[in-house]
């Protein structure tokens, strides 16, 4: 009998096949019929199996990312009628909530999530929604790609990011000054897997992803701002142009900011090759290929902003005297404190450089003389080195003493 059930039962050319009824009470040994029928079920069906086991496991994570979003809301409408309370709920409802469990299941598996986005091309979109990042808006909270994009400003058409160490250096970065002033929310991807991540991912809903890092924000121009740029390129062509001449290959292009508001210079990776968090990251793997490293750095680009002050004096110095040695200096310094605030690793000559630009300039506020000669070294009298023999002569001979005494 069991026989025939083997024959009738085994899978056929149906995507999923299905055994029919089996008679109660079951024969011995019928309960291991579903194993020998997945061994002996064809390829193209366990390929059907799979794919439908991952989209039923991927569509239960999403629904409790969604019970998570839910529960937000319903808290954010209990929050504004309960708004008028007295002080002793308003007490309660400031204290801690416990985290929801997508936020646990996030926390413990976030990275997986991550990784299957690389590796499953079929299921990236379900898998994109599920991501969670904090963002410049989000507080201590993290937010998924679909919540950014309903929170999107109406002109805005691309979604920007930044990957770096932590959330709080990342705002202070120069990269991200014009983003911010435009109260544009601006995605933290402090992961280190997040720049794998990205390669795949390069758009959601439309919205192509864009990092603040790279040279080119992709932020929407008008006529007087095209304008503006080409008079302030114009202006500012002998500071270009010398320290182009200047920099030489550190630099593939040194050209007027749009990331800026603040700061005097920026730092910029090209479109293509690693970011300054990618080649920490590879330089971080224990068999890292270290041939490739030259050939996959990205060429920096070196922006300036035409607005600040130290920007405009250098400028007018150089059209004084282009061979002015400070001014070569001051370029070089810039140059470099840009390459650090950007997260870029300084090779071993620029480092020894920076420490001494840096040394010179406290030298100088310090008002000490650059080549000013070394103190003496301090002597120390002969006369107490022979006191201090004398003391040491009179304990051993006292503790001589003390033994011929016991």
């Amino acid at each position: 009998m069991m026989q025939q059930r083997t024959a009738r039962g085994a899978p056929s050319s149906h995507p999923l096949p299905l055994l029919p009824p089996l008679p109660s009470p079951l024969p011995p040994l019928l309960h291991l019929l579903p194993a020998a029928l997945t061994l002996a079920a064809p390829p193209q069906v366990l390929k059907v199996i799979g794919k439908k086991m991952t989209r039923k496991a991927l569509a239960m994570i999403k629904a409790l990312a969604d019970a998570e979003k839910k529960d937000d809301e319903d808290e954010d409408g209990e929050k504004e009628e309960e708004k008028d309370e007295d002080d002793e709920s308003k007490a309660v409802e400031g204290e801690e909530e416990e985290e929801s469990k997508y936020t646990k299941f996030w926390k413990a598996f976030g990275k997986y999530i991550k990784m299957g986005l690389i590796e499953d091309a079929a299921n990236r979109t379900r898998l994109a929604k599920l991501l969670r990042y904090a963002t410049s808006k989000s507080g201590d909270k993290e937010i998924s790609l679909e919540e950014y994009v309903a929170n999107m400003k109406e002109d805005q058409k691309n979604i920007y990011y930044i990957s770096g160490e932590d959330k709080a250096s990342l705002l202070k970065s120069p990269s991200c000054e014009k983003l911010l002033a435009k109260d544009i929310e601006i995605i933290f991807m402090t992961d280190s897997v997040d720049e794998y991540t990205v390669q795949h991912l390069t758009e959601f809903e439309g919205k192509r992803l864009i990092n603040a890092s790279r040279e080119g924000l992709k932020l929407e121009e008008g006529d007087k701002d095209k304008k503006r740029e080409e008079q302030y390129k114009e202006m500012f062509k002998p500071l270009l142009d010398f320290t182009k001449e200047y920099l030489g290959k550190k630099v593939e292009k040194v050209q007027i900011s749009k990331h800026l508001v603040n700061s005097p210079v920026v730092v910029l990776s090209a479109d293509y090759g690693w970011t300054a968090q990618m080649e920490k990251v590879m330089k971080s793997q224990a068999f890292a290929d270290q041939s490739k490293f030259e050939f996959m750095k990205s060429k920096r680009m070196f922006e300036i902003n035409p607005r600040h002050p130290l920007i405009i004096e250098l400028n007018n110095r150089i059209k004084e005297n282009v061979d002015d040695s400070q001014v070569k200096d001051q370029v070089m310094s810039l140059y470099l404190a840009g390459v650090v605030s950007a997260g870029y690793s300084l090779t071993p000559e620029d480092a020894q450089d920076f420490a001494e630009r840096v040394k010179n300039l406290v030298t100088v506020s310090l008002g000490v003389e650059p080549d000013a000669a070394l103190a003496p070294e301090l002597e120390v009298a002969e006369e107490e080195e022979e006191e201090e023999e004398e003391e040491e002569a009179e304990e051993e001979e006292d503790a001589a003493g003390e033994k011929d005494e016991v």
